[in-house]
């Protein structure tokens, strides 16, 4: 007879013996032109010995039984209730039930089992059964997705068991009528005898729906249905019942997966505009590239489904990241952005874009308010501008979406939310998908639950999974957040909406990231220019051969009656003729306006012309008063019997007494200038690994009970009773990802001073993706004004090639202003320099000038990000602390700090001049000063590196005429400022002087390890510095 190999077939387990049987035979599939051997199949070597009657789990089940029994007799089947009567009349365990006859239909026969004190029942075989039952729904539950049809192709050939997997017979369609024969010797000891018999079913399972009991044979059926079909449910590994419970009745209850009429016409007529855009743009522009969505036409449907059910439970605003994949079709059907906007990009012959460099059309992103059809709701929906690297835009949304949830007093995202889109090699290959999961629940960055859609191209450019990852899914980084991942066949549109609906409601139940994994084909190469039989011919060739959804869904929608053939064609004539008139409209557009298509637009901060309102900066001096509150509040401990460490007991005295001195140090200027905007209700977010104590524990702006655990004090958020809040977070141990969502966070308001700190300054280059993609070019590329701030430990301080440089020659490089043209100046020069600059770089020396530079950034009328390369050792220099007077109204920053002392009286007597930057100043000025040349020599403080201060820079060099220049700093010579200064300064000067260099060697490390040769390396400078006939004779 023939033997249908059932799932069943695949998820039984083997005895020991039987396990050494199979694995002493190669297993052999049958496949056109021959035989095939395969290696043997891993499986679980559990070894099934029946246990004795009321021991280990069979006891535990009887045990359950029967109280169940003493409840209500009418809680256990018919059959338990006879056992637990006759038990009760005083008959033996093995005499006290009464086999009943072979059972006919589902659950006939039952009625006529009576109580039977002396038959010789075995009680021990019904337990057994029912146990192997409840396994094999677990199996399917475990492992139903590995066989479920999820390739629209039918060529995935997925391997979990180290082992090809059998293709044939894993997807085997079980009906009523099929006579089903499990492989001998059964699973558990089921056999085919058993397939008709009746077992209740475990609280475990919802695929009765309103039945308690079902034949094994309609269990096996409805197991199949809801696992083994085009949707497979990995869920398993959550460790919370009630979630894994919540999705068992999403999916095993009968019949949950219908649709109404009007629900299959919505979803053809989106299927439609997804499919018909990408064929219009084929067909008008089809040597252009565009990375259409062919192969995945269903992402669309799926992400309006998304949208529409968030929107239903209360969601008023969605930010959305993804790759270029599908990006035009996203922001035209999705966003809805207009289409003439999208086809003029098209356009070869459109002028260069009105602001910025512009992006290529693929890179672009939007924002969009609109009215939402399905829950009569405005939505704002918002697509992030991204760069190619992949995956990188994922925690900007997240810092995004995590902002605008601040701003609105979201505490739950109820109100904003975020979905992720993915390709399948970059969400399995790319580590910032695993640091952005791992940002998914922590306090200060939780977004409560992002919805990841992964676009399952089964491909990578031209590199196969099998070469791409050694996991079984791309998506099984997800399973260490206990997020859910729902595979769907992309080909089933109605199972991908379904799949998206029980998506939106998981996020909006339990607030947790979900991910929905389509399962699909890219029709094209990477791009539409690129020719994918090179690499994959025979998954290309199978591909041709391959119905397009649309094709496939209207068909089955007119086989049904859903909708007539006319009524198909006349829905598609008309999207047709939209995208005709758009294009009409596309031909009159003659300027590429980057704005339009800017993602996070800040209309109240800009005028309508998106311009500055004003070219000034105002003071960014404080009252002496407000120096005093703010200072008291950082030397103390606001709350009450609240006990703290007896060294920062010292910390705090230390602090009272310099406020009493009007004077501060880092840590309390940093604290001014913090509290300072607080009270004018700017938001204050400090984010960084350690930052709450700093890395030198000198910030201190956490305080923690020795005596309560867990219990915390922020003096900063008691500076007034109207302030802004203090954000102040430890992250996690990750730069790339951290970074990235604090540059999201800033991008949603300009009115948020938000800084993110290096642990130490070498660190960032972990996170150099971010830097270089967004912050250094984000405003040329996507006109996106940003103003966070990185706080970059850096200085040359013995401590070894780690740990000492923040690398500023890396950014300065970056910097756009051009050193061989001298500005024009102006009035408001200042200012106008740092609207015209990609970012601001800084090397503050004193604290006074910390404070006004954090200040300035809240204060100067746009959003710049700046770079402050902070100290180490002058956090605690006795000489590094700034009076008041230089704190108060009417003073502003430093760009220049000039020299003040005894050379600055006798100018003409100088005969040089040390530009520097840094903590340098300090080594340079003790140094002069023991070899009596305060009056020879000048020492200028360069605050600001870029945008170079031109004009301060050229009045110090006419102030000393006869000085020669040389810039020194303790950086070695292909690294530091020294490139980036001295061209500069050069042109400022017309280039009448050299500009001689004094300090470290050009070297491939940034500093040495050995200790007494980084003291003479420093001497050395330093003597170059200072001697006056260190360059005589040279040209």
């Amino acid at each position: 007879m023939h033997r249908l190999r059932t799932t069943v077939a695949r998820l039984r387990p083997l005895t020991a013996a039987q396990t050494a049987q199979s694995l002493s035979q190669p297993r052999l599939l049958a496949i056109e032109g021959g035989l095939r051997t395969f290696k043997p199949t891993r499986r679980l070597n559990t070894s099934v010995v029946a246990e004795p009657f009321l021991n280990g789990t069979s006891s535990n089940y009887v045990e359950e039984m029967y109280y169940a029994w003493l409840e209500n007799p009418r809680n256990v089947h018919k059959s338990w209730d006879i056992f637990f009567r006759n038990a009760s009349a005083g008959a033996p365990p093995g005499a006290a039930y009464q086999s009943p006859p072979p059972l006919i239909g589902s659950s006939q026969g039952l009625a006529s089992v009576r109580g039977l004190v002396g038959a010789q029942p075995n009680v021990e075989k019904l337990v057994e059964d029912h146990l192997a039952v409840q396994s094999l729904i677990r199996a399917y539950q475990v492992r139903g997705h590995h066989v479920a049809k999820l390739d629209p192709m039918n060529i995935s050939c997925v391997d979990f068991d180290d082992a090809p997997c059998a293709i044939g017979f894993q997807n085997v369609d079980i009906a009523f009528n099929q006579q089903i024969h499990l492989i001998s010797p059964g699973f558990y000891g089921l056999v085919e005898s058993d397939l008709d018999k009746v077992f209740r079913l475990p609280k475990t399972t919802f695929i009765g729906g309103s039945e308690g009991s079902l034949p094994l044979r309609e269990i096996i059926r409805r197991l199949e249905m809801a696992y083994c079909q085009h949707i497979g449910v990995e869920f398993m590994f959550i460790n919370d019942m009630e979630q894994c419970q919540w999705i068992r009745q999403k999916f095993e209850t009968p019949g949950v997966m219908q649709f109404s009429l009007e629900e299959k016409k919505t979803l053809l007529a989106r299927m439609i505009r997804s499919t018909r855009f990408e064929e219009f743009l084929q067909r008008k522009w089809s040597s252009e590239k565009r990375f259409g969505l062919e192969g995945c036409e269903s992402l669309i449907p799926a992400l309006k489904t998304i949208i529409d059910k968030s929107s239903q439970r209360g969601v008023e605003s969605v930010i959305m990241g993804m790759p270029h994949r599908g990006r035009l079709n996203v922001l035209a059907n999705v966003i809805r952005k207009e289409l003439d906007q999208i086809f003029c990009q098209f356009d070869s012959k459109l002028e260069a874009a009105d602001e910025g460099s512009g992006d290529v059309k693929y890179h672009l992103g939007m924002y969009h308010k609109r009215m939402n059809r399905v829950s009569d709701r405005e939505i704002t929906l918002s697509l992030m501008a991204n760069p190619s690297h992949l995956e990188a835009v994922d925690p900007v949304v997240q810092g995004k979406t995590k902002a605008e949830q601040f701003y609105c007093g979201d505490n739950e995202g109820k109100r904003a939310m975020s979905i992720l889109i993915h390709g399948d090699a970059a969400f399995a290959g790319q580590g910032i998908v695993y640091e952005t999961f791992h940002l998914s629940d922590l306090p200060s960055y939780t977004t409560h639950g992002t919805i990841h859609v992964v676009v399952n191209n089964q491909i990578g450019f031209t590199t196969d999974p099998r070469m791409a990852r050694s996991s079984a899914y791309p998506t099984d980084v997800a399973r260490v957040v206990n997020a859910p991942i729902f595979h769907v066949n992309a080909d089933d549109p109605e199972a991908v909406v379904y799949v998206c609906e029980v998506a939106a409601e998981w996020r909006n139940t339990f607030h947790k990231d979900v991910v929905v994994d389509l399962v699909c084909y890219r029709r094209n190469g990477h791009n539409e220019m690129d020719e994918p039989m090179f690499t994959q011919p025979l998954m290309y060739k199978q591909i041709k051969k391959q119905i397009g959804v649309l094709q496939q869904f209207a068909g089955k929608l007119i086989a049904e009656g859903v909708v007539t053939t006319q009524a198909y064609e006349e829905e598609v004539a008309r999207y047709d003729k939209i995208c005709e008139d758009a294009y009409a409209r596309s031909k009159d557009e003659k300027i590429l306006h980057i704005k339009h298509w800017l993602d996070s637009p800040w209309p109240d901060f800009f005028t309508k012309e998106g311009q500055p309102k004003t070219m000034n900066c105002p003071s960014t001096g404080i009252s002496e008063e407000e120096l005093n509150h703010i200072g008291n509040i950082a030397a103390s401990v606001p709350e009450e019997d609240f006990t703290i460490h007896g060294g920062l007991s010292r910390i705090l005295k230390g602090r009272a007494n310099m406020v009493n001195q009007r004077l501060c140090d880092w840590a309390l200027g940093e604290y001014m200038a913090f509290g300072s905007l607080l009270k004018e209700g700017i938001h204050v977010r400090l984010s960084g690994q350690d930052v709450e104590r700093g890395t030198f524990s000198h910030r201190h702006h956490v305080l923690h009970d020795q005596n309560v655990d867990k219990r915390i004090c922020i003096p900063m958020n008691y500076v007034s009773p109207d302030q802004a809040p203090y954000t102040v977070c430890n992250s996690s141990l990750s730069e790339y990802g951290v970074l990235g969502f604090e540059l999201g966070f800033a991008m949603a308001s300009p009115n948020a001073l938000v800084l993110w700190e290096a642990q130490f300054g070498d660190f960032h280059n972990t996170a150099q993706c971010i830097i270089d993609q967004f912050i250094s070019s984000g405003q040329a590329k996507w006109v996106r004004q940003n103003g966070i701030v990185l706080l970059l430990p850096h200085g040359m301080e013995g401590m070894g090639p780690e740990h000492s440089s923040a690398r500023p020659e890396r950014f300065l490089q970056m910097c756009n202003d051009d050193p061989d043209v001298f500005p024009k100046l102006s009035e408001d020069f200042a200012v106008r320099q740092l609207y015209d600059c990609n970012w601001i770089a800084v090397n503050c020396s004193t604290p006074a000038n910390y404070f006004h530079v954090l200040r300035r950034q809240i204060l100067q009328p746009f959003r710049k990000p700046l770079i402050v390369f902070t100290p180490k050792s002058l956090l605690r220099h006795p000489e590094a602390k700034s009076s008041f007077d230089h704190m108060l109204p009417g003073t502003h920053f430093m760009r220049i700090i000039p020299e003040d002392g005894p050379a600055a009286a006798s100018p003409e007597k100088v005969k040089r001049i040390v530009f520097c930057t840094g903590k340098i100043y300090y080594e340079l000025t003790r140094e002069r000063k023991n070899r009596g040349m305060d009056a020879a020599v000048a020492v200028v403080r360069v605050e600001q590196l870029s945008p170079f201060p031109f004009d301060l820079v050229k009045a110090e060099t006419e102030r000393y005429p006869n000085a020669d220049l040389v810039w020194c700093q303790e950086e070695h010579k292909n690294q530091g400022y020294y490139d980036y200064v001295k061209p500069r300064i050069r042109t400022t000067i017309n280039r009448t002087r050299p500009v001689w260099y004094a300090g470290r060697d050009p070297a491939a490390a940034p500093a040495t390890g050995n200790k007494p040769t980084h003291l003479a390396e420093l001497q050395r400078l330093l003597d170059t510095a200072l001697d006056l006939e260190a360059f005589a004779g040279k040209v």
